[in-house]
């Protein structure tokens, strides 16, 4: 006689397992952008969910006998997936910083395009960096960092635990705070790229007010500007995929 009496743990652990996954799918930069069609994101949880099962299901405990503790379980890996897709896309926050301090620096603030990673209208400076960031995510390998943080955080944050609520408020403000000072650490050359050039606009204005400044600054600040981008966007894509891969590492056992 064939038994089905396993379907309802099975199906409790895939349950759980998919909540985690889609949460991290729907937030996490290069495999949960906005423009992948929402079907094939579901596909990659499903399909993720059931390659991660088998791996994690000696995590979980048996089937709960009350309705309470089964809708805690399910929020708790929720929170737990959007935490970790969250700050991976905070890291990537920073390319918004810098790329808007140097539309700013360069004239070109008002420049502004839908951004397809964010879903949202961006300067064009920050839109052409992140989508760079997602390109050079793929080509380094850095994807497949993601689906091991995927893995290996059901060893850091196990199923069923408590609330690490001052872990998770610490992790936050470190994450948040490390984006923007990256931002404006990928955008220093540029502040001082401005600094140096309106001081040199103003005195150019000083010692020769006959000529018309404005017809003179603005296509040679976007020119230089554009120039300065080429000579150090190497160095800046290099320095944030480290930071990028710091952060990630941090849920990788």
């Amino acid at each position: 006689m064939i038994t089905v009496d396993f379907l309802p743990q099975t199906a409790f652990i895939f349950l759980l397992v998919f909540s985690r996954i889609a949460a991290m799918l729907m937030l996490m930069p290069a495999l949960g952008e906005s423009s992948i069609p929402a079907q094939a994101r579901l596909i990659m949880a499903l399909l993720f969910s059931l390659i991660m099962m088998p791996l994690v299901a000696g995590n979980y405990s048996t089937l709960p006998e009350t309705v309470p503790s089964l809708v805690f379980m399910v929020v708790y890996e929720i929170v737990v997936g959007l935490f970790i897709g969250g700050a991976a896309r905070l890291t990537m926050s920073a390319l918004h910083v810098a790329g808007n301090i140097i539309a700013l620096q360069m004239s070109l603030a008002f420049a502004q395009n839908v951004d397809p990673t964010q879903g949202m209208q961006g300067v064009m400076i920050a839109n052409f960096l992140s989508l760079l960031a997602v390109t050079l995510i793929f080509a380094t390998g850095l994807d497949h960092l993601l689906i091991a943080a995927m893995r290996d955080s059901y060893e850091i944050f196990r199923p069923g635990a408590a609330f690490p609520v001052g872990d998770f408020t610490q992790m936050v403000v470190k994450t948040v705070s490390g984006a923007f000072r990256l931002g404006l650490q990928l955008a220093a050359p540029f502040l001082v790229f401005g600094l140096v050039f309106y001081l040199g606009i103003g005195i150019l204005s000083r010692l020769m007010p006959q000529i018309q400044i404005f017809f003179i600054a603005m296509p040679a600040n976007i020119g230089l500007g554009l120039i300065l981008l080429m000579l150090l966007l190497g160095a800046m894509m290099t320095w944030f995929l480290q930071s990028f891969e710091q952060t990630i590492s941090m849920f990788v056992g």
